[in-house]
């Protein structure tokens, strides 16, 4: 038998997996997953697994039927047969390591990143196991509870960890957070953080140096300013890697790397984006918060396995991890800081990124917020719209925002998304990018919930529910719900909803 060889390790600039990008889908997908804990994983399962993220939308491959296309697009369920032909139309060409070509590996691909981060670990052959913080995450009671498991992760998560082959050494967040506070502390900076320019070199650096790295960019800012050509931070990178950057192109090494990495990093809640998405900066609301990770984590014990990794990532920090928590919004601090996105974001501004949503591919090009996950960036483009068109409108937010008013984490389970108060009328908008039937049992209970809540403090109080299409079965729920329990929760698809705002009338709220 040929003795398999192993790929020598090198320095390569970090990359994480942009096969799942959107948070959202991460937990999502465990949410399949998780109904497979402790079942041994074989060929046969990873593919059954696979079958169940395209019946569920979680997945589409390239070749399928209109009809199927057509359920997939509404949300519609897809039958057992309809999976299976799905599975045999579309042979995966595709490899990963420990499993074997084709839909195995695309299994492999879809629950990498989970696994990396301590959320469950899994092995041919071996049973699927989640962590508690897994579990949690997959929780969706507690949506406010996502940015936690990621800080929880990404505190710890090493470069060169035993799931990957690389030689660079470091705790990527560690780093970038040692680094900007290194910045800030000099006066000559104003404060402002790194520069999106200066990002590669964090993914490229080879150990934990930071102090290294601060005067590397300070020796950048002093003969380039801060905007060096691209020439020149890549000539530091191919430096830092020796050469092995070069099978990437420089598109990859100064945008798409760099890009996902502050979205990876954004989850954490530790950073935002300042300079109209110039400069990465610390959140000044979680600077204690900060302070805490750099004093526990800057040192790390280094893992030789993957389960001793896994085992170290998964454990809780109860500093960083807390279920039950009280979130306390500064009203009037948070009404100023939408106000400035208002004067940012013209209204054919936002009426244009909210009619994204109705692609399928919603992604922004926006500077900001391309950074801002799906499901997040609705929100905070609703909150904009509304009071763009109501400005005397007491609008509040309750998604979690870093100190530039940017959202950084779902609102806490036992609240509406965002509240409108006009005179002693309450209007709660809900807005979600689910269609199908997946609205009426994910999203419409909850809703329900709060509205009934909120009727106890505001008599005349309704909900809009938002999403880029309404399935029919949520407004039978709403008729429903409303002969029932007298609740009034008015449809919308993101087209009406544009359509609504820009009725002219004196109110958001609607009377029956």
């Amino acid at each position: 038998m040929t003795e398999k060889i192993k790929r020598k390790s090198t320095y390569k600039p970090l990359l994480f997996t942009t096969t799942v990008r959107n948070p959202e889908r991460i937990k999502w997908m465990l949410g399949v997953l998780k109904d497979y804990n402790g079942r041994k994983l074989t060929n046969e399962l990873a593919v059954e697994i696979e079958g169940e993220l395209i019946r569920n939308g979680l997945y589409k491959p390239t070749e399928l039927t209109p009809n199927v296309r057509e359920k997939i697009k509404n949300g519609e369920p897809l039958t057992n047969e309809e999976v299976k032909k799905v599975l045999e139309e579309n042979p995966q060409e595709h490899k990963e390591a420990g499993f074997n070509r084709g839909w195995p590996s695309r299994f492999d691909t879809h629950f990498k990143i989970s696994k990396e981060l301590g959320f469950v670990f899994y092995k041919m052959g071996e049973k699927i196991e989640f962590s508690d913080i897994g579990l949690k995450f997959a929780d969706n009671e507690h949506p406010e509870f996502e940015q936690q498991a990621f800080l929880n992760a990404f505190v710890k998560y090493q470069s060169n960890n035993p799931f990957r082959r690389v030689l660079n050494e470091n705790v990527p967040l560690i780093l970038l957070l040692s680094v900007i506070k290194k910045i800030n502390n000099n006066p000559k900076f104003n404060n402002s953080g790194i520069t999106r320019q200066e990002i590669p070199l964090i993914l490229c650096w080879k150990d934990n140096n930071s102090e290294a790295l601060y005067q590397k960019i300070v020796q950048i800012r002093s003969s380039y300013g801060y905007k060096p050509s691209n020439e020149v931070i890549l000539s530091i990178c191919d430096e830092l890697t020796n050469g092995r950057h070069n099978s990437m192109k420089d598109v990859t090494i100064m945008q798409e790397l760099p890009d996902e990495f502050i979205r990876k990093m954004r989850l954490t809640g530790l950073i935002t984006i300042r300079g109209f998405g110039a400069f990465i900066d610390l959140n000044k609301k979680e600077l204690e918060k900060v302070d805490y990770v750099l004093g526990r984590y800057t040192k790390y014990e280094k893992y030789e396995s993957e389960r001793d990794y896994f085992n170290y990532l998964s454990q809780i920090d109860e500093n960083l991890v807390q279920v039950e928590i009280e979130y306390v919004i500064d009203i009037e601090q948070e009404n100023k800081l939408l106000i400035k996105w208002t004067k940012h974001y013209t209204w054919d501004d936002i009426k244009s990124e909210i009619l994204n949503f109705n692609k399928s591919n919603f992604s922004s090009k926006d500077e900001i917020l391309r950074f801002i996950p799906g499901p997040l960036r609705l929100e905070f483009l609703t909150s904009l719209a509304v009071l763009t068109k109501y400005p005397k409108i007491r609008l509040i937010p309750n998604y979690i925002t870093d100190d530039e008013g940017l959202p950084s984490a779902h609102a806490p389970g036992n609240r509406a998304d965002i509240e409108c108060y006009e005179k002693k009328n309450c209007t709660l908008l809900e807005v979600t990018l689910l269609n199908g039937t997946a609205q009426v049992a994910r999203e419409m209970p909850p809703i329900s919930r709060h509205l009934t809540e909120k009727k106890e403090e505001f008599k005349n109080s309704i909900s809009f529910f938002v999403a880029p299409k309404i399935h029919k079965d949520t407004i039978k729920w709403s008729e429903f719900i409303k002969y029932k329990d007298d609740l009034d929760i008015f449809t919308f698809s993101i087209n009406e909803f544009v359509e609504e705002l820009e009725r002219e009338k004196p109110e958001l709220y609607l009377s029956n």
